[in-house]
């Protein structure tokens, strides 16, 4: 009889009660697919090698996956990634494993477009200053002439990056008559000529963006992109908006241009350092949005990330290459080619 194929998840995933951390992420297609076994891990952090060597694949989310965590017997195929962010994840540890690494960029793009589109109107709105001054009666309402909000049509939406969700930002965007700049090294020219956007400089999105918007991963070449040479570029009406990683972006600089209102304001749902510490100089500013790492959970994006991850999880179960890929190389290891050779023998039919 065959060895059943075996998914570990990552303990975060389950409360100290047993229950689920996040009932949107529906595990029955997992559990009724035929062959297929599933168990939590230990809430070690980061994960531990031997507590992987027997699962063929890990559907993670905020766990870190380091070098020592990567099991000896070779068994485990791919670690889906719960979400597009997999800083957390030591990819080289991956590739030279044989382990594909796959992400959920179908689950992800909309819910932070959305995200993007909610801090782009709130901040045009002046939307946080206004519930202010409702909640102050008569004083309020007589000062709200004082807070004029800011149009968009004719206005500049640059982007650092367009990619997945780049490039749904723009779509969504399309009805409000903006124009559309963006800077990406490795950007796809018909799909950026097909929404619309002109691809520009890196400097060039910051010196002519009226709204300026991080959407790359962040790496080593983009840890700090965002920095201070780069905000003194920004026009004093500008906004600044980061749902992508908090690293991207010299936090200490972005809190001293807003604190001298060199730029009209931001609103960041990710920070240098999570969770964020309360007594922050960012905190105490009027001209910033803050959300927890959280505005883009809704059901419908933890509903697509966890279908994303099972699809992927099965696709290898049955010797098929999944979407969302991260580390392409591994595609092309013998070790890898063989592991899925021996899916397809034991579970395609």
């Amino acid at each position: 009889m065959n060895a059943p194929f075996r998914v570990a998840l990552s303990g975060d995933f389950k409360k100290a009660d047993g229950s689920a951390v996040y009932a949107d992420f529906d595990l029955t297609p997992l559990l009724e697919a035929p062959g297929v076994e599933i168990a939590y891990l230990d809430n070690a952090n980061p994960l531990r090698s031997s507590d992987l060597e027997d699962f063929d694949a890990l559907i993670l989310l905020a766990h870190r996956f380091a070098p020592e965590s990567a099991p000896k017997n070779g068994r485990l195929s791919i670690i889906a990634r719960f979400g597009v962010g997999y800083d957390t994840v030591d990819v080289p540890t991956c590739t030279a494993a044989d382990i594909a690494l796959a992400i959920t960029p179908d689950g992800v793009r909309r819910p932070v477009a959305v995200s993007i589109m909610t801090f782009i109107l709130a901040l045009a709105g002046k939307l946080m200053v206004k519930d202010k001054l409702t909640r102050q009666g008569p004083e309020g309402f007589a000062a709200r002439g004082e807070h004029m909000g800011f149009g968009l049509v004719g206005k500049v939406l640059g982007s650092i990056g367009i990619g997945n969700i780049g490039a749904e930002l723009f779509r969504l965007a399309k009805p409000f008559d903006m124009r559309f700049i963006a800077h990406d090294p490795f950007a796809d020219t018909g799909l950026a000529a097909a929404v619309g956007v002109e691809l520009v400089g890196l400097d060039d999105v910051f010196a002519r963006a009226d709204v300026v918007t991080v959407n790359c991963p962040l790496t080593t070449e983009t840890r700090h992109l965002v920095n201070a040479d780069r905000l003194a570029l920004m026009k004093k009406t500008a906004f600044f908006i980061n749902t992508a990683r908090g690293p991207i972006v010299d936090q200490k600089a972005l809190t001293d241009v807003l604190a001298k209102g060199r730029i009209a304001g931001a609103a960041l749902d990710v920070f240098e350092l999570e969770p964020t510490d309360p007594s922050d100089p960012l905190f105490a500013l009027d001209n910033v949005i803050v959300t927890p790492h959280a505005l883009c959970w809704t059901d419908q994006c933890f509903a697509g990330n966890g279908a994303a991850d099972i699809r992927a999880v099965l696709d290898i179960q049955h010797g098929r290459i999944p979407r969302g890929i991260v580390n392409r190389a591994v595609l092309e290891k013998p070790n890898f080619q063989r592991k899925l050779e021996e899916y397809r023998r034991q579970f395609a039919n």
